[in-house]
């Protein structure tokens, strides 16, 4: 697991941006933004299709890190561009939101500081389908990685627009499965 002192420092700005990547890039504009911060990609892929939609994933790591330890996924439908954004709890950069770490946390602590949040703030309180605290209002839904014998957060990002309802109805199925 990369050291927090040793991951790149992102802000998230709900619907819009995480780090560098803007919901609605290219597959080209996100690569090119990514490059810019010291991260490389594989080449895009097929990951399905999404109603009439091609849905793409590029997999971003860190310059010089394993092949096999992607840090950032970025999903792409169609016209509508990058759509869901991942970020890895053991090499991706740290995501901060209103001053809350969300990657690389046991999910307890992580859903304690948002409840707090969301009710200073007069947000909805919501339980994701992996039963952990999200919200569709701030386009965020963590999930469990396993880091060994612990479990850290793997967040996901997505923004509903004219293709997607929900947040959750952003996240490709491969998203949904287990993560190590």
């Amino acid at each position: 697991m990369a050291a927090e002192s040793d991951r790149a420092q992102w802000d998230y700005v709900p619907l819009e941006r995480v780090g560098p990547l803007r919901f609605g890039m290219s597959v080209q504009e996100a690569s090119s933004a990514m490059e810019a911060c010291g991260f490389v990609s594989d080449t895009p892929s097929d990951v399905g299709t999404f109603g009439p939609f091609e849905q793409l994933r590029t997999r971003f790591r860190a310059a010089g890190a394993p092949f096999h330890r992607h840090a950032v996924t970025a999903y792409y439908v169609g016209p509508m561009g990058l759509t869901c954004i991942t970020v890895d709890a053991l090499a991706g950069p740290q995501v901060t939101f209103d001053g809350i770490r969300l990657v690389g946390r046991p999910p307890s602590e992580l859903s304690a500081e948002l409840i707090a949040h969301m009710e200073e703030n007069g947000r909805d309180i919501e339980v994701t389908t992996g039963g952990d605290i999200g919200s569709q209002e701030l386009g965020m839904n963590p999930r469990a990685q396993r880091a060994g014998d612990v479990v850290l957060t793997r967040l996901v990002f997505g923004r509903p627009n004219d293709w997607a309802s929900t947040v959750f109805d952003c996240i490709p199925a491969d998203e949904m499965l287990g993560h190590y």
